[in-house]
């Protein structure tokens, strides 16, 4: 008998991994929580049914979050991690020894654990001294946070249940002050893709559009997301991701990448035309 997992992706739309157990299933008073080994994937973990990261694509997000402004921000001492409590944003961002600190805010500690004991290779990116993790609403954490980090990584899940707080404007207000006078945000900004999840990526733009004076959006595949096509915001106080873009500075760094290049960095800029009239269309609201 076959064993498959399976997550709707829209009411008629199903994406199924077959698995050939389940390592784990537990409910944390945010979420519930499992851990499937499948053949393709590897073990993967789910939230509330859905997907967050696999074994055999998390390197993609991962890469894109960090290494897209470490390579324009010229000089990244602390910084901030939204969620990522697994670990893997705070890995690739380790490789950076002008780094001098990472805070990582999850505030479901269930997740740390479990991510520690089934993930444990990517989970060592919270073992470093340079990352300190906060059992917090992170919300409530920003919220008195002022002129302190160089940039922030909003890691947090998708714009529904327990992190709804971290998609609202108050949320990108707080990253603003949070940030210094040169300070980015790079944020999950969705699949645009179906209908279902066209509106929580315009709603996101238009909030960060109207609060960062430079707000642009880039994009991946990741075969484990909704249509295998998943975008990310880029907001920042002073850098232009294009044009503020230093290739030279960033390959002398030699940082290992499994699909970040420089040459992919300024081509995940370049939207298909109907995301770019999505965009443009709450530019002007």
């Amino acid at each position: 008998m076959e064993f498959w997992f399976s997550e709707l992706h829209s009411p008629h739309v199903k994406f199924d991994i077959r698995v050939e157990k389940q390592l784990f299933s537990g409910e944390s008073d945010y979420q519930r929580i499992d851990v499937f080994q499948s053949p393709e994937f590897g073990k993967f973990l789910t939230l509330n049914g859905s997907v967050i990261f696999s074994e055999q694509d998390c390197f993609i997000y991962n890469e894109m979050v960090v290494h897209v402004p470490m390579s324009v921000h010229p000089d990244v001492r602390n910084v901030l991690i939204v969620g990522g409590g697994d670990g893997g944003v705070s890995m690739e961002l380790l490789q950076y020894d002008n780094i001098e600190r990472i805070d990582i805010v999850e505030q479901d500690d269930m997740f740390v654990d479990v991510c520690k004991e089934y993930f444990p290779q990517t989970a060592a990116g919270l073992d470093d001294d340079r990352v300190h993790i906060y059992n917090s609403d992170a919300l409530r954490f920003l919220r008195s946070k002022k002129d302190m980090y160089d940039l922030i990584i909003n890691d947090a899940t998708d714009p529904f249940g327990a992190s709804e707080g971290l998609f609202t404007r108050e949320f990108y207000g707080n990253c603003f002050k949070a940030l210094k006078e040169d300070g980015i945000l790079v944020y999950q900004h969705g699949s645009p893709f179906y209908d279902e999840d066209e509106e929580a990526c315009r709603t996101m733009h238009k909030k960060v559009f109207h609060t960062f004076p430079i707000s642009r959006v880039y994009q991946a595949h990741i075969p484990t997301s909704p249509s295998g096509y998943w975008l990310f915001g880029f907001a920042s106080k002073k850098y232009h991701p294009l044009t503020d873009f230093k290739p030279l500075e960033w390959k002398k760094r030699k940082i290992h990448t499994e699909y970040y290049t420089t040459n992919l960095h300024t081509g995940a800029f370049m939207l298909p035309k109907y995301v770019e009239d999505l965009l443009e269309q709450e530019e002007k609201r």
